[in-house]
């Protein structure tokens, strides 16, 4: 059959336009392996000082991190991963379909500017690496003052565009080549720089035990005094943080366009290892890291950058580190602007408009002051998002259950939807307000603005016609979504299976990656456990510092190659 003539609006539409097909769902591993390096990102470094700068205490951390690092795989599990695998599309497509080109067209330019500031803050960070590495001048203005940092942006700049134009597979795949050793060296970070608190707080290599731990902690890290002496935050607020860091792409929705890939909804939880293992564990290993830097330096944690506090935890692994961190987040977020960006120009493809947005991303990036308001950012801009996510999900779960006809706006043929923009600009009022009369926490302020937008969307909604019926319309959405799911199924077959590498010698380059992660943490516990005194563990820190670098060449080198060996077989 020819799908060409048969389904001829289908082939002229972009594919981030249309629902992901079936043959093109991943497995947990892939959203594993994505969000577990997207999660152990640069910013680790900074929000690692932030906690100590803002004074949490150390039992408030450990167990306020796990409390809202919890609440947020719930939130992806729950409130996004359902809505993405029931409609298989983009949050910047479905957008559309229920709230007209207008509302869409205005979110989307917010989400192109938000996700490419990001990006550009994180390629600012690898290029401080870099800057770190050969010995050029800090970047402390807000625009940049040496011609070889903007030359670095660009070279860091261009891999991550590189990698985000191939799409999803190529992220994913990017990703899952970087988490596990990004996993190991967090890890790794925190245990060789450990004995250097210990051995300024308690006078031995090592703590004796948990309450030794915690006393090290309280004392040099996690003290409970602000940066400007005063009491710092509480569990609360911990909890609200680890919860709120990431509203944007929960409550929010964003990653829809990620989990509309999954096969099932409960995949979710894969979600866990970016929470658990990239933020639980590498917000404390940072703190760790930030506070064991400071004592060897002589100076405040909060006066170190991302560079310094990887060289002296790592090595030349550090400079590594901060760079790879640096690009899985850099390259995800890139990824998300780009689609928002083709929702906006939709004539053009995915490709043209990553190439367009991540150009003036990385100029962006040349200004070293992106990266200095990152966090601030990030809080803002998810409570921009909340309300659209709010509106998205009172359409998709809400409208059914109450007898309204999702997809309403689109049925009645309507391309500016009052309801919906009424709502966005009422809960963006409602949640600033409720911020600027500092009623409660900033970083719960996303959960009444979420409930606010809800009611505030359906009863509008109810107004404007999602309380009517429309048969016909209906009828002809289930007409066209059989007819896409016939054109994919068509495309499908004429696509290669999976192909798996079951050889030897790529087996033998798999054990050899594995085994150099494993070396690494030997040496790292080697540092922690085997040092008797002061010199002894200088002497084993220089020694990590060494080999732990050739296991991170070893690893990425056999990792690569057996992932290229794996494609160049899929290809034939």
């Amino acid at each position: 059959m020819d799908t060409t003539k048969d389904f001829e609006q289908f082939e002229n539409l972009e594919e981030e336009q249309l629902p992901v097909p079936k043959h093109k769902l991943h497995d947990w591993t892939h959203f594993a392996g994505l969000y577990a390096a997207e999660h152990v990102a640069a910013t680790e470094f900074v929000i690692g000082a932030t906690f100590v700068a803002l004074g949490a205490k150390t039992m408030d951390i450990l167990l306020g991190l796990l409390i809202g690092n919890i609440l947020a795989v719930l939130s992806w599990t729950f409130i996004t991963s359902p809505i993405a695998v029931d409609t298989r599309l983009s949050l910047y497509t479905y957008l559309n379909k229920i709230a007209g080109d207008s509302m869409t067209k205005l979110y989307n330019w917010a989400n192109v500017i938000i996700f490419s500031v990001i990006s550009a803050a994180m390629i600012t960070v690898s290029a401080t690496a870099v800057r770190f590495a050969f010995d050029i001048p800090a970047q402390l203005n807000w625009y940049p003052t040496n011609l070889w940092f903007i030359l670095i942006v660009f070279g860091v700049g261009i891999v991550v565009v590189s990698i985000a134009l191939y799409g999803f597979n190529a992220v994913s795949e990017f990703s899952g080549i970087c988490a596990p050793w990004l996993f190991v060296m967090f890890t790794s970070g925190a245990m060789v720089l450990l004995p250097a608190l210990s051995l300024d707080v308690l006078a031995k290599t090592i703590p004796s035990g948990w309450d030794d731990f915690i006393a090290l902690g309280n004392q040099s890290i996690w003290t409970g005094i602000d940066s400007d002496g005063e009491p710092g935050i509480g569990l609360i607020e911990v909890i609200g943080f680890a919860w709120a860091a990431n509203t944007i792409t929960h409550f929010g929705l964003i990653d829809m366009a990620l989990l509309r890939f999954a096969k099932k909804k409960i995949y979710g939880l894969a979600t866990s290892t970016g929470m658990m293992f990239g933020h639980y564990v590498a917000w404390i290993a940072a703190g760790i890291m930030g506070a064991g830097a400071a004592v060897i330096l002589g100076k405040s944690i909060v006066e170190l950058d991302p560079g310094d506090v990887a060289y002296y935890a790592l090595g030349w692994s550090g400079f590594v580190i901060v760079i790879v961190a640096g690009w899985t987040t850099a390259i995800t977020n890139l990824y998300r602007a780009g689609l928002a960006a083709q929702a906006i120009f939709y004539n053009h493809s995915r490709k043209k408009t990553t190439i367009v947005v991540g150009l003036i991303t990385i100029v962006i990036a040349c200004f070293p002051f992106v990266f200095s308001q990152i966090l601030p950012l990030l809080t803002y801009a998810g409570l921009i998002v909340v309300p659209v996510g709010a509106i998205v999900f009172a359409e998709h779960q809400i409208f059914p259950r109450i007898g309204f006809t999702r997809y309403w706006s689109a049925y009645r043929e309507l391309t500016f939807s009052t309801p919906a923009v009424a709502s966005w600009a009422l809960g963006l009022f409602f949640g600033f307000g409720l911020n600027s009369l500092n009623v409660m926490s900033f970083f719960y302020l996303f959960i009444p603005t979420w409930v606010f937008t809800i009611l505030v969307y359906t009863f509008l909604a109810s107004r404007y016609g999602a309380k009517k019926s429309y048969p016909e319309a209906e009828q002809q959405e289930e007409i066209r979504n059989d007819n896409i799911a016939k054109f994919q199924e068509q495309k499908g077959k004429l696509e290669k299976e999976h192909i798996k590498d079951t050889s030897i010698f790529s087996g033998i380059l798999k054990i050899i990656s594995i085994i150099a992660l494993i070396i690494t943490l030997i040496l790292a516990c080697i540092v922690l456990f085997g040092s008797s005194d002061e010199s002894v563990y200088i002497v084993n820190r220089a020694q990590f510092y060494q080999y732990a670098f050739i296991c991170t060449i070893l690893y990425f080198v056999t990792a690569y190659w057996a992932f290229q060996r794996l494609k160049q077989k899929q290809k034939n």
